[in-house]
Order: C-alpha cells, then structure tokens, then sequence
C-alpha cells in the first residue's frame, strides 16, 4: 500500500491550523517536515519548519517526516528531536565522507529514531547501496531539492527501478520515498517504479478537497 507524506513547505501563512488539522481529517500518512537551511539549498525554512513541527505535534498524532536539507547535520538533527519525529532523513551529498553517514544513522538510532538517507538527482544511486541495510527509508529526490512546485525530473523514474530491483534482490526491509513534482499525472509512473511513499505538497494544498487528492495519489 502507498503512503502519502503531505509536505508543508507551501502552508499559507495564517492558515496553519485549520490546513494541518484539514490534512488529519484527510487521512494523510505523515506531515512532511521540509528543513532548509540556506546553505545545503537556497531557501531557508529552518525555523519556520522547527515551529509548524511543535505546533503540530501539539495539535496531531500524526507521524512526522522530517527531511533535512542542510549542511551541518547533527545540530539539526538535536533541534528536531525534540518534537518526536517518527523519521528524520538527511542527505548523503552533506557528509563529507562514508565515516560521516554511519556516524549519523548511529547517532538517530541512539536517540531511537528512524534513519531515512536521501539523494539528489545528480548523484548515482549506487553510492548509497552500502547504507540501505542500516536505515529504514531511501529518499530519492525526483526535482532539485530546495523549493516546491517544480516538475518532476522523468530520468528519476529509472532511478527508482534500479533501486526497487537492488532493494529486492538484497532482500531488504526499507522504504522507498521519493519526492518533488508528484501530481496525479506523474503518481502512476512513480509507483509502478516501486517507490510506496510519495511525497506531495503543492498538489495537494491546492486542491479545494485534501481528501479526494490524497485518495486519488494513494489508489
């Protein structure tokens, strides 16, 4: 069964209750924590994402997502355990070497958290193989991270069924994630590729009904 992580990146301002409560009452999966700092990407929504996340885990017991689009990691994570994630993903292409990313998904298991890693769209999904039997998810990254509502990047499709296949041969227990211009145009590719999170934000928040989107992406 497909799952649906609704980033909130693109929450209107003032309208943060009555949208999160809106996708709890939909039925979405998990509230999809987009973290930037300015430096790993351009924008920066660090703060902005630390106080949507405690306020929703005041008002929800939805899981949250977080993905962390940042360059110093580790102070981030800290930060953001603090409202009790269910999965906090970063990214390979912020460690500066392979000694760095198990040191990470030892620290988030430590702190009893699941480890999700992500990759960019420029980085060979092969680098990663080494890690995917000590995390719990895979974020394939299917726009360039950093802002919401681009298109999908169609060669990522092929990235996704080079992993499904490695994850099966191997035998492994994970997730596959992937995010950024997932509509219900371009849901049906992504699944079949074998991702079974999908990430969507714009798609959904501007849809007069969450509900009947979120249904129609999970189908």
């Amino acid at each position: 069964m497909v799952e649906i992580s609704t980033s909130i990146l693109s929450v209107k301002k003032g309208e943060e209750a009555k949208t999160f409560l809106e996708l709890e009452k939909s039925k979405t999966d998990y509230f999809h924590i987009d973290v930037m700092d300015g430096k790993f990407v351009e924008k920066d929504t660090y703060n902005k994402m630390l106080e949507y996340a405690s306020y929703i885990k005041r008002i929800s017991n939805l899981p949250l997502d977080v993905h962390l689009m940042v360059s110093d990691i580790k102070p981030a994570i800290e930060d953001f355990l603090a409202v009790e994630p269910n999965i906090i993903t970063f990214h390979y292409e912020a460690c500066k070497n392979n000694d760095e990313v198990f040191e990470i998904i030892k620290f988030l298991k430590e702190n009893n958290c699941k480890v999700g890693i992500s990759v960019k769209p420029d980085t060979k999904i092969e680098k990663i193989y080494e890690f995917l039997p000590y995390v719990h998810m895979c974020l394939v990254m299917t726009v360039e991270p950093g802002k919401g509502g681009q298109t999908l990047i169609s060669s990522m499709i092929d990235k996704i069924e080079t992993l499904t296949k490695y994850v099966t041969e191997k035998n492994l227990d994970i997730d596959i994630e992937a995010d950024g211009g997932i509509n219900l145009k371009t849901c049906p590719s992504i699944k079949n590729a074998g991702a079974n999170i999908l990430v969507s934000g714009t798609a959904i928040l501007l849809a007069k009904d969450y509900k009947i989107i979120i249904d129609e992406l999970r189908k």
